[in-house]
């Protein structure tokens, strides 16, 4: 499998769009750490100011599994 990095991502619009995505950050996090995931990372940037992402960024080589179990609303290549 590739090293290709690719970030799978959640969409999070609302009043509280901000908070919301650092705490789904936190859980995916833990994920992370409990699946040993090498080169794989989670941070939230804000789109709008009531529109933000949760992403993971991870390789191609672990991709299916995050998603599976994750079940992230789109992804993209970086």
């Amino acid at each position: 499998m590739s090293d290709e990095k690719i970030k799978l991502i959640w969409d999070l619009r609302s009043i509280d769009a901000k908070e919301v995505a650092e705490h789904h950050v936190k859980h995916v996090d833990e994920y992370i750490e409990s699946k040993g995931l090498e080169n794989t990372t989670a941070a939230c940037e804000e789109i709008f100011p009531h529109y933000y992402i949760a992403y993971i960024l991870t390789t191609k080589k672990h991709m299916i599994q995050i998603r599976d179990d994750l079940k992230p609303h789109r992804g993209e290549y970086v």
